[in-house]
């Protein structure tokens, strides 16, 4: 037997979410009831959060992914550490 449950969401959220569950092609309402047979099974609540970077950190990032196809800023692989002493004593 289905029944429904009124609940309140922000608007983006509820937005987000039908977006990517129309791109999964699957309702909404499947995404939920997942979700709560989840919950009841576990009987916990787990809160993942994707780590967005600044926009510092994302030019850093850019740079970084430049000189690594120039090859550029690139230390060599060390086979031992006393290897690894010298070429840092280099720079």
């Amino acid at each position: 037997m289905k029944t429904i449950i009124n609940i309140k969401a922000d608007r983006d959220v509820k937005e987000g979410a039908f977006k990517v569950a129309q791109e999964m092609g699957i309702p909404l309402s499947t995404v939920i009831n997942a979700f709560l047979r989840r919950f009841i099974a576990d009987r916990s609540i787990t809160f993942t959060i994707q780590p967005m970077p600044n926009r510092t950190f994302e030019k850093v990032l850019k740079q970084a992914g430049k000189d690594l196809i120039k090859g550029k800023n690139i230390s060599p692989l060390f086979v031992n550490t006393s290897k690894m002493d010298r070429y840092l004593d280099t720079l």
